[in-house]
């Protein structure tokens, strides 16, 4: 599983989030670098029932940002996990940049060092395939959609929801650049 998450040929990180002695939540991250820029891949983020829709998610990916990151990406099959990743690395999922996940996901996701990320295959309306999908990945990693799918029902009620609806067999993909501050003059 380290190998799978945390390989010995990448930068990797772990951050956890424990709540009264009890942990509620970790994520891993991978970086590697990409076209001279560092992709900072959020490899797993999990957190707690118990301890969900308290910030734990957000608070558990600012710390495993660097400024060196360039970009940032995330798979997984758990709108909450992409709702987390977008408001953190570009403030909101209604600012995620479509159109920059479908000219550069192919390339990125190639130049992984995880062979589960390497070998995803792009899917969704972003990719020129009929599908309910616009933007995901086809993993062939079939899991139980109930809570993911109930989930993403209750985040469409209130929010604009860009990444389509979960297909079988596959996880929502974010690729996003990193926000540059802008420096004002006063």
């Amino acid at each position: 599983m380290r190998e799978q998450y945390l390989p010995s040929t990448a930068t990797t990180a772990y951050a956890r989030v424990v709540v009264d002695g009890t942990l509620a939540g970790h994520a891993f991250a991978c970086r590697w670098r990409h076209k001279g820029l560092t992709v900072c891949w959020i490899t797993q983020l999990v957190v707690d029932k118990s301890f969900r829709n308290i910030g734990l998610a957000t608070t558990l990916l600012n710390a495993l940002r660097c400024d060196t990151d360039n970009i940032y990406g995330i798979m997984s099959s758990h709108p909450a996990a992409c709702l987390a990743a977008a408001k953190v690395f570009c403030g909101a999922i209604e600012r995620v940049p479509l159109d920059y996940i479908v000219t550069q996901a192919d390339a990125i996701l190639k130049s992984s060092p995880i062979s589960y990320i390497r070998d995803a295959k792009p899917h969704g309306t972003l990719f020129k395939d009929e599908s309910e999908m616009v933007s995901g990945v086809d993993t062939g990693f079939f899991v139980d959609h109930d809570e993911p799918n109930a989930a993403l029902e209750a985040i469409k009620n209130d929010l604009p929801w860009p990444l389509g609806d979960l297909a079988e067999g596959h996880e929502f993909l974010l690729i996003i650049q990193r926000r540059r501050r802008s420096s004002r003059l006063l």
